[in-house]
């Protein structure tokens, strides 16, 4: 997908990003800690989980909402090395079990769809195996890998929607080049049991109903509503740019949303989402990296 560039003169001119002089995280420097930080937030989050006042979303339905507000497709594999073709098709399988759980889930009005509540911890006794997991921006085979992909596909259906996106993480790195990629990059999402999550409320008058699952070649989504809606949305990256600085490599860009009338097709407003900033971890095409100091 090609996004708009920014001016090479003005992008060598932009100030380093915070995420490139940022200091390591303690348990980054050292990793024995790691563990002790991921419990630390799996019991933060449990906590905050008991004592919200949200209304979660949780039923399912055997029929289809007659409105359907946006679907999408996105690939199932990608032509890596063979070891990681293994942790691919691995992935397929966790992507079956996990769109199982989101498939037909209904967002009422008030209520709050969170991704982990929905899925669950994806583990062995669940049925999921060892897929492609990108952690401590790394790459690295782990129970459950690849779920992020589904997180993707509903992180992307629902800012095509008026549902309001009250949480989600991004990946702290940019693991693989643009081949085969349908979607700006910097709309995915990253999630981990329980503490990352995907969470969004349905702040409107309508319901919506979630449709995942997985065929041959595709994962698969739509979301469908109640009643049509007062707006479609149109959402893309601007300001694309790569800086090297100091050796490394980051990819920044912003996230913009145009909304649309449906009853007349004009523009009647758009939205900054997200500015974005990740370290790549491919070599990037050497005409679009620009040196900053």
């Amino acid at each position: 997908m090609t996004t708009p560039t920014l001016d090479r003169t003005l992008a060598s001119r932009l100030p380093v990003p915070d995420r490139v002089t940022a200091a390591p995280r303690l348990s980054e420097r050292i990793p024995a800690l790691y563990p002790v930080a991921v419990r630390l937030h799996q019991a933060r989050r449990h906590l905050r989980w008991a004592l919200s006042d949200a209304t979660w979303a949780h039923d399912h339905v055997e029929d289809d909402l007659p409105v359907r507000l946006v679907r999408h497709a996105s690939l199932l594999m990608r032509e890596l090395s063979e070891d990681e073709m293994v942790l691919q098709r691995n992935k397929v399988v966790n992507l079956r079990l996990a769109s199982g759980r989101t498939d037909r889930l209904l967002i009422r009005p008030g209520e709050t769809f969170s991704f982990n509540k929905v899925v669950g911890s994806c583990t062995r006794r669940k049925g999921y195996v060892d897929g492609m997991r990108l952690t401590n921006g790394r790459a690295i085979a782990g129970v459950g890998g690849g779920i992020c992909q589904l997180a993707n596909l509903l992180h992307w259906m629902f800012l095509h929607s008026p549902l309001t996106v009250v949480e989600r993480s991004e990946h702290s790195f940019d693991p693989f080049p643009d081949k085969q990629r349908v979607l700006p990059w910097g709309v995915g999402c990253s999630i981990v049991y329980n503490y990352v999550d995907l969470v969004v409320r349905n702040d409107t008058e309508h319901t919506f109903e979630l449709r995942t699952w997985v065929d041959t070649r595709h994962l698969r989504g739509e979301l469908r509503c109640d009643t049509p809606t007062e707006h479609s949305y149109r959402v893309a990256a601007r300001d694309e740019v790569f800086l090297r600085h100091r050796g490394r490599v980051f990819r920044r860009n912003e996230i913009w949303r145009t909304v649309i009338s449906r009853r007349t097709g004009q523009v009647v407003g758009e939205e900054l989402l997200k500015r974005n900033c990740a370290e790549v971890r491919y070599e990037p095409p050497a005409d679009r990296v620009v040196d900053v100091v």
